[in-house]
């Protein structure tokens, strides 16, 4: 199980860094644009993005957040269990 162990561990990471980036949002004194910040708010506004253009933020909340972890754990599922079917 190399290449699907591999995978699954890639979509983990992602998760990690997303749960870290959404985290980080609670606290008002970060500065965004120093590292590694930069980075992490560039990462999570890639799969963020989509997301919030089909659920603009409510009431000054955001759910994109949670829609992209399904979405995320969906394609994960599947990716990983179609590379095991595949024996890699």
């Amino acid at each position: 199980m190399g290449i699907a162990s591999a995978v699954a561990n890639i979509f983990d990471l992602i998760f990690v860094l997303l749960i870290i980036s959404v985290l980080l949002t609670w606290f008002r004194n970060i500065d965004w644009y120093k590292q590694p910040f930069r980075f992490l708010r560039t990462f999570s506004e890639l799969i963020f993005a989509p997301f919030r253009k089909l659920i603009p933020p409510m009431g000054g909340l955001d759910f994109s957040p949670i829609v992209a972890f399904i979405v995320l754990e969906i394609l994960r599922t599947v990716t990983v269990s179609f590379l095991v079917s595949m024996g890699l």
